[in-house]
């Protein structure tokens, strides 16, 4: 007898929607049909899409070092209320950094105390650490992160054209993807400068210091570099249909080049930061209309390959005061699907099978988990079960990270998380918490 079988759920499966049973037993999935044999628990999954878990690569839960800003035992309750059973960790905004194995092993540590998804580690790039990624690597690191530009913090500088090179051809010896920021130093930094002795320190101004232009050239310049190096080179968080388009160039030219995008450049434009103020600062910027309507574009027809949330929470105090001065980081990470479901499903008819592989199958596989990111036998049972027919307008009780502080919050959406399972235990259902077990470590096959 299986220990839990999902009654008559229309799953969400790379081959179509399919009406059909799903049995659960070691924490895989062992069967999908009608009318399976019974559990030791059932679930009445009739009216609910069930779809894989997100698996979130990109965010920033600053553990340890910076818990007070995040955590994951709060970070990732709120993936698990978003309907997410993975998360791949950066490397900043931990302290230190998670640039040397010392690091990752003390990261794991804490995470496998105080996560209730399981998760990835990301392994930092930056000035003098490129004899540290072997031993990265042998840890399980899912790739190595480098900002082209200021990250923020000193901890962690920048990659140069030279660190960057080298990264890429360890990288690729070692199998690995790097992962950018993708926006050009020198302009970034002159453009800021020239704001600052100006006096000029509103919305537009820090629109103004960070154009679509920096995005596209470093996009250029580090695919150019990749493909010298024969590396796989994933690009986060691109911002704009433009960034979007250099990208996908360099893929057609050869490179081997995956593309990312984040939930708020999807939902949210440049007016939107105007509005809302740093709450809604992140870096690239959110984009005009007109970007913002190529981005979609580009999700559409299938260039953007993966959606996450790159959720870079801070204290309230942290987002206060000059916006040009304010913490720059989104908190979305229990959104991601919301988005996708409201802004791409509902209103722009994006398929749901879509919505999975940008949300779990492209993720997986890109980055090599095993036994992660579709519905099929043999598979962790990491499901989300959501009511398409409910709808909701976020509030800030809601929310289950640590600082209620979210552009979201007041954003009406469509389709409710019911419930989400991690390896076929529920630990989320109908707005509360329920994760008995700790979530483990992932990493490439």
């Amino acid at each position: 007898m299986a220990e839990l079988v999902i009654r008559g759920g229309t799953l969400v499966t790379p081959e179509g929607l399919l009406h059909a049973d799903v049995s659960i037993g070691d924490g895989r999935i062992q069967a999908i049909g009608p009318e399976l044999p019974g559990g030791t628990e059932e679930i009445d999954a009739r009216g609910l899409h069930v779809f894989p878990a997100v698996i979130d690569v990109h965010l920033h839960f600053n553990e340890p070092g910076r818990t007070e800003w995040e955590g994951a035992a709060t970070g990732s309750r709120a993936l698990a209320a978003g309907g997410g059973a993975v998360f791949f960790d950066m490397p900043l905004n931990s302290t230190p950094c998670t640039v040397n194995a010392r690091e990752f092993d003390r990261k794991r540590a804490a995470l496998e105390a105080s996560s209730i998804t399981d998760f990835g580690l990301w392994g930092g790039l930056v000035p003098g650490s490129v004899g540290e990624m072997e031993e990265l690597d042998n840890r399980g690191a899912v790739g190595f992160k480098a900002f082209m530009c200021d990250s923020g913090l000193p901890e962690f500088p920048r990659a140069d054209d030279f660190t960057l090179s080298e990264g890429l051809t360890e990288a690729a010896r070692l199998g690995l993807p790097i992962a950018v920021h993708a926006e050009n130093h020198e302009l970034t930094q002159g453009l800021s400068r020239k704001m600052a002795e100006q006096g000029r320190s509103g919305a537009r101004d820090f629109l103004a210091s960070r154009p679509v232009v920096a995005e596209v050239e470093a996009i250029e310049r580090a695919t150019r570099l990749a493909g010298d190096a024969g590396a796989k080179l994933h690009i986060v968080h691109i911002s704009s249909g433009r960034g979007v388009l250099a990208a996908a160039e360099a893929k057609a030219r050869g490179a081997d080049v995956s593309i990312e995008t984040c939930a708020h450049y999807l939902f949210f434009t440049e007016e939107d930061l105007e509005r809302l103020g740093a709450i809604a600062k992140c870096a690239p910027p959110l984009r005009d209309a007109e970007q913002h309507d190529a981005l979609w574009r580009t999700l559409l027809d299938g260039t953007i390959e993966i959606v996450a949330s790159d959720h870079s929470p801070a204290p309230p105090d942290m987002k206060a005061g000059p916006i040009m001065q304010a913490w720059g980081g989104i908190a979305g990470v229990q959104s991601t699907l919301a988005v996708l479901l409201e802004q791409g499903h509902f209103r722009r008819e994006l398929p749901l099978e879509r919505i999975a592989e940008l949300t779990a199958a492209k993720p997986a596989q890109r980055f090599r988990i095993a036994r992660k990111g579709s519905l099929a036998p043999g598979n962790d049972a990491d499901l989300a079960l959501v009511d398409l027919h409910g709808s909701y307008t976020l509030k800030a009780e809601d929310l289950q990270q640590r600082h209620a502080i979210s552009p979201y919050i007041g954003a009406a959406f469509r389709g409710v998380v019911r419930r989400t399972v991690r390896r076929g235990e529920t630990i989320f259902a109908d707005g509360a918490i329920t994760a008995r077990a700790q979530g483990a470590l992932v990493r490439p096959s």
